[in-house]
């Protein structure tokens, strides 16, 4: 009888896998997941990002979190600047050369 050699795949989040799963993953990506995370996009618009992990028995595809920055850069300026107008270098007194000339 023919043996199968294929490996059983698996969807699964993150938190799912045992501890020593996910210290083998970070282990596996020691700099992080930027670099392996794939973006999967389900039918009703949704998405979720994965990385790949595989064991002897198991080829896994690990649902990582992701925290999107979907706002908009409408009213960055405010955050930064406030209402006062900005100084150029020449106007703005650095206080430690004031407490050196006294």
């Amino acid at each position: 009888m023919a043996q199968n050699n294929t490996k059983k795949r698996l969807v699964t989040s993150f938190n799912n896998l045992t501890t020593e799963q996910q210290d083998e993953v970070k282990a596996l990506y020691p700099r992080g997941f930027a670099d392996v995370m794939t973006r999967i996009d389900k039918p009703n618009g949704d998405f979720f990002y994965v990385i790949p992990y595989e064991t002897e028995e198991i080829s896994y595809l690990v649902k990582i979190d992701v925290k999107i920055d979907d706002s908009t850069d409408e009213g960055m300026d405010d955050d930064f600047y406030g209402d006062d107008e900005l100084k150029g270098a020449d106007e703005i007194q650095d206080s430690s050369m004031e407490d050196e000339d006294e």
